[in-house]
């Protein structure tokens, strides 16, 4: 077996959400379930066939957005793997959403830092065995942290 980590590159102020399904009508129904989240979401999503032909199959509402979804799939290539890249959402709009896919068996990350998925490759197949996302903690948060922290989540109109 041969691990390795693979680098997801996004555009800069987008979220990336990678997870795995068992079954290729994952491509309509994710879109579905991220169209009726969040009116005039734009996303690509792409997704890797595991069987059969083995394509990379995608979709989405932006193009660029849909082509940066199919290039992290295309790097992670591993079976039944998904990769979501969102424009103007985040992940905490749709994430419940797309779990209630039948389909989606987990979620690995739902992100805006940078993302490196470690992956195990054997014979004809690879498999995500986790996610490194973002950066290692820096100290632990002093009451002037909690502050803001309690701060910036009304600003953003998630707590009251």
């Amino acid at each position: 077996m041969q691990l390795s980590i693979v680098e997801i590159a996004k555009p800069a102020d987008a979220n990336v959400i990678v997870g795995q399904s068992h079954f290729i009508k994952t491509v309509e129904d994710v879109y579905e379930a991220l169209v009726q989240s969040v009116p005039g979401i734009k996303f690509g999503l792409a997704f890797c066939e595991a069987s059969g032909p083995c394509l990379i199959r995608h979709t989405g509402t932006d193009a660029s957005l849909e082509q940066s979804a199919v290039e992290a799939a295309s790097a992670i290539g591993a079976g039944h793997v998904f990769v979501v890249i969102l424009g103007n959402a985040f992940p905490i709009n749709v994430l419940n959403q797309i779990k209630s896919v039948s389909e989606v068996c987990t979620i690995f990350c739902a992100t805006a830092n940078p993302l490196r998925v470690i992956i195990a490759e054997e014979g004809d197949g690879r498999g995500v065995l986790g996610v490194i996302d973002g950066s290692s903690p820096k100290g632990i948060e002093g009451a002037s942290d909690q502050a803001e922290r309690h701060a910036m989540l009304r600003r953003f109109g998630y707590k009251k």
